[in-house]
């Protein structure tokens, strides 16, 4: 389910002259029961409305005064969110006779015409203060206080997100909050301007459209509908945006070593996590240890317990990498299937985190894994799946997936080989663009697209941290032979290369500098072609002496990696044996 919080304003929303239906109250009481959160969002006073109202209890929250007012109708607590409104203002209002005149915790309220002896009295008083209209009905409240701050600090109140809610208007005032909720509704008898900015016109008036919404809910239908204003950008096709949904989508991101698969996973989950969806990266290697914005637990010497996990998600602010570089190989799917349950009951409880994004697929969910415990990807939100070998995931996770972004010089063998495991007939015939980096096919589609990627804002060197101090795999390591090849000294590292360079024999040294073999190594293995290239110009002047080609080298490095002083003690060779 998508959303697990609906919103619903009061006056002409959910009630009709001030009155709610049988048939509403019964809608809304059958969500609660389902696990929805309730919350009311009204500019009326507190008092107002428990007198009109019988049952706020039926909600878990109830924002008042426009924004100004955080109720709990069940401890029956109260907290004002602003300043209350300046004592002068009120008196020369009612001085002039403006009636009525509603005097708040933090509103000031009245209705046309008097906005304009509103106006002028703030005015001629020198106040820094708002005036919003709702059908009529004038509002005077700090600057900065609405329903969208309301709603926001009942979801923080609640450990909710913004991108949980679904929220339903009717008038001038609803604008902010409609559009703070991942989908904004508007009842038919709503303002043409809220109607022509929700997401979402709902057939029904006032208390029946609130009521049609919530057996939306309740069915599964919301969550087919689409808000495109929501949708993640990927790239660009024909000068054309291509976006992807934040809700339901099963994305495997598949390609050769250093094709780009971490640049294409870097783009989009920057922009998730600067949209504030709440992400989990799956972090096998270490690879997204440096990324801004998120909680990174675990190191090369220590593995995050699933519990500390959880506990940082319970707050949808943070998005969190689970480094699992500390963890062997053989252990890393057993740790996942602990983690993955737990992460769906979260979701089903709080409704995030949003997207969960699994690296290396093959290592946590490999081919030999028969159940993978997700009905569908939106059981954890969004899954985004990062893999070399598409053939080598698990058939179970397969099935998750919806589309596929193919990167790397043959997009069209990667897509073979994935509807090849995924059980299609035939691949998708490739739809080629200029410039076209990588591709996206929509599974069961007949072709994909290629498409330009838009790139990160961030500059993101690729496994820093792993290629600085933690330990690379065998096949990656740099191994000094010497040149009759009686040495091997294997480099896990570039701190270990760094340190087995400056005390290996001269001869050692020059063997491999000559062939070429440190730049070939940093570009093959480690992908960092920049790199590669300033140290194969130290490998191309011939004069320099070893301790001079040494040291030129070691520069290089340490421009670009952060060396620590002690290498990690961690080696997934030895490790737990």
């Amino acid at each position: 389910m998508r959303y697990n919080v609906l919103a619903c304003d009061y006056d002409e929303t959910l009630a009709r002259g001030g009155q709610v239906p049988d048939a509403t109250i019964q809608a809304l009481e059958l969500l609660s029961r389902a696990g929805i959160k309730l919350l009311l969002v009204t500019g009326r006073e507190l008092d107002d409305l428990l007198t009109v109202f019988p049952h706020p209890g039926l909600f878990d929250l109830v924002v008042a005064e426009n924004g100004g007012l955080l109720h709990d109708p069940h401890q029956r607590t109260t907290d004002t969110l602003a300043d209350p409104p300046p004592t002068e203002l009120a008196e020369r209002l009612r001085d002039e006779g403006v009636t009525p005149l509603g005097i708040g915790h933090v509103v000031l309220a009245t209705r046309e015409p008097h906005d304009v002896q509103v106006h002028a009295a703030i005015r001629d008083l020198g106040l820094e203060l708002q005036v919003i209209y709702n059908k009529g009905a004038v509002m005077v409240l700090p600057p900065g206080v609405n329903k969208a701050t309301g709603l926001a600090a009942a979801l923080d109140r609640l450990s909710l997100s913004p991108h949980s809610v679904v929220a339903v208007g009717d008038g001038e005032n609803d604008h902010a909050f409609l559009h703070a909720a991942e989908c904004g509704a508007a009842v038919a008898n709503a303002l043409p301007a809220l109607k022509d900015a929700c997401d979402l016109r709902l057939d029904g008036e006032n208390g029946e459209g609130v009521a049609e919404l919530a057996g939306m809910l309740l069915a599964g239908d919301l969550d087919a509908v689409e808000v495109p204003r929501h949708h993640v950008l990927l790239g660009h096709r024909d000068e054309e945006e291509v976006r992807l949904p934040p809700y339901g989508v099963g994305l495997l991101v598949a390609g050769p070593s250093g094709s780009g698969k971490s640049t294409v996973t870097t783009a989009l989950l920057e922009r998730l996590v600067g949209d504030d969806y709440q992400c989990v990266v799956v972090d096998p290697e270490g690879d997204y240890a440096e990324h801004p914005g998120v909680t990174v637990l675990g190191d090369p010497d220590r593995v995050p317990g699933v519990e500390e996990v959880m506990h940082v998600l319970e707050q949808p602010d943070h998005s969190v990498v689970v480094n699992l570089i500390g963890l062997q190989l053989r252990d890393r799917p057993a740790y996942f299937a602990e983690l993955l349950p737990r992460l769906t009951g979260l979701r089903a409880r709080l409704g995030h985190p949003h997207w969960l994004v699994v690296d290396e697929a093959h290592h946590l969910m490999p081919a030999e894994v028969r159940h993978v415990p997700l009905h569908e990807a939106g059981d954890v939100g969004a899954l985004l799946m990062i893999t070399v070998h598409p053939e080598a995931v698990s058939p179970d996770a397969l099935r998750l997936v919806t589309c596929t972004i193919a990167v790397g010089k043959e997009p069209a063998d990667t897509l073979a080989a994935f509807a090849t495991a995924h059980g299609q007939d035939r691949p998708p015939t490739l739809r080629p663009a200029p410039a076209g980096d990588l591709a996206l096919w929509h599974v069961g589609d007949d072709s994909a697209q290629q498409l330009t990627l838009a790139p990160a804002r961030i500059e993101r060197t690729r496994h820093r941290r792993k290629y600085a101090a933690g330990t690379m795999a065998k096949d990656k390591s740099f191994y000094f032979t010497g040149p009759e090849g009686r040495l091997r000294l294997r480099a896990r590292n570039l701190h270990t290369f760094v340190e087995l360079g400056e005390g290996v024999d001269d001869d050692t040294w020059l063997h491999h500098l000559r062939q070429g073999d440190y730049s070939r190594w940093i570009r093959d293995s480690l992908g960092d072609s920049d790199l590669a290239q300033e140290v194969a110009e130290v490998e191309q002047e011939g004069e320099l002496a070893p301790d001079e080609s040494r040291q030129r080298v070691a520069d290089l490095i340490g421009e670009r990696y952060t060396l620590p002083a002690e290498p990690t003690d961690f080696d997934p060779d030895q490790h737990g044996r």
